[in-house]
């Protein structure tokens, strides 16, 4: 199962995609808010505390394949919600009550990932959601990685 979904805009973004912000997608369903999305409560309430009202564009279409398990390929401009829209995917997902990792991160640089995880820590807040963040370098490459 796949779901691919573009909001980008090619005078902006990298070489392949589509101008004026056209929408290519083979998912149809769009939702208008958060609400309808049938989140979990106490998500809601941190999606709500961080102070979004409603879901961006790519929000809209990618949040809910993400939970129902496709494989999403999303491509937005910078400050659209793509951070958000895996974290609110991620968030639902997982069962608070196991205590072991549930879902993995990759990020390019260290940036980006403190980034992430500020807001998964504050998306996840009333959940009680943890969030810990590994750095490797390849000096001293990780070769494993044990959690419990």
């Amino acid at each position: 199962m796949a779901a691919s979904i573009d909001l980008s805009n090619r005078d902006n973004g990298p070489e392949g995609m589509e101008p004026d912000g056209i929408i290519e997608s083979n998912w149809n369903e769009i939702v208008d808010s958060f609400d309808e999305m049938a989140l979990r409560e106490t998500l809601l309430r941190g999606i709500y505390a961080y102070g979004f009202e409603k879901p961006s564009a790519i929000q809209q279409r990618a949040i809910l394949p993400c939970i129902k398990g496709y494989d999403v390929i999303a491509q937005a401009q910078s400050g659209t919600g793509k951070t958000a829209t895996f974290a609110i995917s991620i968030l639902q997902q997982i069962d608070i009550e196991l205590k072991g990792t549930q879902a993995l991160v990759l990020a390019p640089t260290r940036e980006l990932a403190q980034q992430i995880q500020k807001v998964i820590l504050a998306l996840g807040d009333y959940m009680g959601a943890s969030c810990h963040r590994l750095s490797c370098s390849w000096e001293s490459p990780l070769s494993i990685l044990v959690t419990y």
